[in-house]
C-alpha cells in the first residue's frame, strides 16, 4: 500500500510499544520517517530495521523541538504529519494523599509534550503552507476523571483541548490536528501490572497505528478536530 508515498512523516515516542506500531505501519504504507525517541539505542534499532531520518529529542522541551524541525527541513524538506505517541501512565493515590510530583510528571508528558510538539510542528506546515496531518494519541480517560488517577486523567483532557484548540486554529488553513483515545492498550507493560484479566479486549497496538494511518491520509482531509476512539472490545 502506498497511501503515504512522498509524506514525510514524525513519529515521536517511536521506540515505544505504540510509537514502534505506527512507524512500521507508515513505513509500509511508503513514508519517509522522522523517528522520534529519547533512548538512544532503541532509537538506533529501529532506524536500523526501517531506515529514515533518526533524531534524539525531548519533546517537551521547545528549543529541542526547534532544532528536531530545522533537523527535518534542512534534511527531508518538509513535515507533512505529526504522529505523537509520547506519553505515561502514573496513579495509584487519591488526590488528598498524593503530592505534586505525579500532578507534575503526567501534565510534563502527556500535555505539555503535546502543546510543544504539535505546536512547533505545526508552525512549520503554517510557513510552508502546507497541507498538514497532526494526530495524537490520547486515552479513554481524557473523556471522565477516575478514582486514583487524577493527574493522569486531567493531563489526557487537558491535551485533548489543546487538540481541539489547534484543530480551530489550523483548520482553515488546510491542516488537521485529531486525537486517537484506546482504551486499554495490549502492551507487556500493561500485561505485567494487570495479569489477571482477559488480553483479547485490549486494543492492540497495530490497530491504533492503523487509525493514525486513516487520520493522517488525505482520505481523512475533512476530518478534523475528533477524538477518535478506538476500544476494540473493552
Amino acid at each position: 500500500m502506498g497511501e503515504m508515498t512522498s509524506k514525510v512523516v514524525m513519529v515521536t515516542g517511536a521506540g515505544g510499544n505504540l510509537g514502534s506500531a505506527a512507524a512500521r505501519r507508515f513505513a509500509a504504507a511508503g513514508a519517509a520517517l522522522v523517528l522520534v525517541e529519547h533512548d538512544a539505542a532503541r532509537l538506533a534499532e529501529l532506524a536500523a530495521e526501517l531506515g529514515g531520518l533518526a533524531a534524539a529529542a525531548d519533546v517537551t522541551d521547545p528549543a529541542s523541538v526547534d532544532a528536531l524541525v530545522k533537523q527535518v527541513e534542512a534534511e527531508l524538506g518538509r513535515i507533512d504529519a505529526l504522529i505523537h505517541t509520547v506519553g505515561g501512565f502514573a496513579a495509584g493515590q487519591p488526590v488528598h494523599e498524593a503530592g505534586l510530583e505525579v500532578w507534575d510528571q503526567m501534565m510534563n508528558l502527556n500535555a505539555r509534550s503535546v502543546y510543544v510538539t504539535a505546536g512547533r510542528v505545526a508552525r512549520h506546515m503554517v510557513e510552508r503552507q502546507l497541507a498538514g496531518r497532526i494526530v495524537a494519541i490520547l486515552a479513554r480517560s481524557a473523556f471522565k476523571g477516575m478514582a486514583k488517577a487524577a493527574a493522569y486523567s486531567a493531563s489526557k483532557a487537558a491535551a485533548q483541548r489543546v487538540i481541539e484548540s489547534m484543530a480551530a486554529e489550523l483548520g482553515g488553513l488546510g491542516i488537521t490536528v485529531n486525537g486517537i483515545a484506546p482504551s486499554t492498550v495490549d502492551t507487556p507493560a500493561n500485561r505485567a501490572s494487570m495479569p489477571n484479566v482477559d488480553f483479547s479486549r485490549w486494543v492492540q497496538p497495530a490497530e491504533i497505528a492503523e487509525a493514525a494511518l486513516f487520520l493522517a491520509s488525505d482520505a481523512a482531509r475533512a476530518i478534523n478536530g475528533v477524538t477518535l476512539e478506538v476500544y476494540a472490545r473493552a
